[in-house]
């Protein structure tokens, strides 16, 4: 793996390294975000993320607002197979941002993007619902990704009033078990209002995505949007593993 840029700000080490066609960002040693534009899918969490959009019929995801943008690979994905009508990323870190436009191809074309705190930018938000909302929330501490928001009632519901009546809303968790206290689970109010909620894995990483769909969904329309990709051998290959999430 060759290092195509580095540099060093406020003592925080940013490196954009290369492997084949794949660029990777690295933030203090931390492995935040990989693209190949020759191919997709990376088999990391960032497909997890792109899923949720998938169990739905082509064209009905068309607003989509993503809280940590990091490289900017969720939106080149998102871009790819999902081609949403906008693509809303707000990231506190402005260096991110820059790389995310100099070397993963985020331009304007792509994707609006904000320098802000996401928390405080969606509790003041005052404008259309979206379609799927991805947090994806994390920061680092001694060099291991944490996230910074808890799933708590405040948070859960500022991330349900922004979403369509028939959105989903996604999460990027450390485990099932953050997932199962969050207040999507444990807040009646909030519990009753996902018709689906569901749990998206891979073998190799520890994270657990949480899919809430305020619609019905199964694993039978995700399959039928996936047969008809070029990329569905790919998708194959992941071998990524979706349960209900049962609190």
């Amino acid at each position: 793996m060759a290092v195509l840029w580095q540099k060093c700000v406020q003592g925080t080490q940013y490196e954009v390294r290369t492997a084949g066609h794949s660029r990777r960002l690295y933030t203090d040693g931390v492995f935040h975000s990989q693209y190949n534009p020759t191919r997709p899918l990376t088999h990391g969490v960032w497909d997890l993320l792109l899923l949720p959009a998938l169990y739905y019929p082509v064209g009905k995801i068309q607003r989509v607002l993503l809280l940590g943008v990091g490289g900017g690979a969720v939106i080149r994905l998102l871009k790819h197979f999902v081609r949403p009508e906008e693509i809303v990323g707000i990231e506190l870190n402005p260096m991110h941002l820059k790389i995310a436009q100099r070397f993963f191809g985020v331009n304007a074309d792509v994707a609006t993007l904000h320098e802000a705190d996401a928390i405080a930018w969606l509790k003041k938000y005052n404008g259309p619902a979206f379609d799927m909302i991805i947090d994806d929330l994390f920061g680092e501490v001694d060099g291991e990704p944490q996230r910074v928001v808890d799933l708590d009632t405040e948070w859960c519901s500022a991330l349900h009033k922004h979403t369509s009546r028939q959105g989903v809303v996604v999460v990027n968790s450390m485990s099932p078990y953050e997932l199962r206290q969050s207040a999507f689970m444990k807040t009646p109010r909030l519990a009753k209002q996902y018709a689906s909620r569901l749990q998206l894995s891979l073998p190799i990483y520890e994270n657990a995505v949480g899919a809430f769909f305020k619609t019905p969904v199964n694993g039978h329309q995700l399959q039928q949007h996936l047969s008809r990709l070029k990329e569905y051998n790919s998708f194959k290959e992941l071998g990524f593993h979706q349960q209900k999430i049962r609190g």
